[in-house]
């Protein structure tokens, strides 16, 4: 197999070099690309062009290792979060099967973490499975304040703020968001409702709005949004819409 690229992000300068040394010693067949210091210049260059691995700190200054994933439009990397703390989410990071190795890195944790990154290279596998990197993402965004939405050309995130409505259709979801735009999903409805924030209200079995979004109830069973959408409210949900007002 031919070389594997790789990138390591840190903004400490002896961990960038440590790293650098280890894989150069235990893992000849990757390559170092490129080491970031500053998370903006990671993002930049990260936008332009992908390698097969990341090698990611999460506690970073300005931009944590998070929020530079959700700063990219698409992800085609394996990722391996490094972080220094094992409070930072390690069951989320086990139970959605994201490689992360603890500082000072142990030469064990590494090679069973590169190790696997490989294999998902070799299969030729994008990310580390968008199900799954999904969940890790939004579980630890702050305040979940952008959806995360897996389409064919990686995943895209967008603020919640953002969003006017999410319509179920045909096992598929429709994002409609402020600039008239609409986003397909092939999650359901029923995935997305598990992802948002208390902002967010459904209204019907195929809708979803954002309250903040809502101009006005209408007796006979709508919603009017601010772009003048009307979207209908079932019988069931009306009272506990009319009830958060309270």
């Amino acid at each position: 197999m031919s070389k594997l690229s790789a990138v390591i992000i840190d903004d400490e300068i002896s961990n960038l070099k440590g790293l650098e040394q280890k894989l150069g010693k235990l893992f000849p067949e990757i390559q170092v690309v490129n080491t970031f210091q500053k998370p903006e210049d990671a993002i930049a260059a990260l936008k332009i062009e992908q390698p097969d691995i990341v090698f990611l700190d999460i506690e970073m200054p300005r931009i944590n290792g998070f929020d530079l994933l959700a700063q990219l439009v698409s992800i085609h990397f394996q990722v391996i979060f490094v972080t220094a703390y094992s409070d930072y989410a390690i069951e989320a990071f086990k139970q959605n099967a994201v490689d992360y190795i603890l500082k000072p890195i142990d030469d064990e944790d590494l090679k069973l973490a590169i190790n696997k990154a490989i294999t998902l290279v070799k299969g030729k596998k994008e990310v580390t499975n968008n199900d799954k990197l999904v969940s890790l993402l939004t579980s630890v965004l702050s305040n979940n304040k952008k959806i995360i939405v897996p389409t064919s050309k990686g995943l895209s995130f967008i603020p919640q703020e953002d969003v006017l409505h999410l319509e179920g259709y045909e096992g598929y979801t429709k994002i409609h968001v402020n600039n008239s735009a609409t986003i397909m999903s092939s999650y359901n409805l029923g995935r997305f409702e598990k992802l948002l924030g208390h902002n967010f209200f459904k209204c019907h079995k195929s809708h979803i709005v954002n309250l903040e979004r809502v101009r006005h109830f209408e007796n006979e069973g709508y919603l009017l949004l601010e772009n003048e959408q009307r979207v209908p409210i079932s019988k069931t949900n009306k009272k506990a819409f009319l009830d958060l007002f309270k």
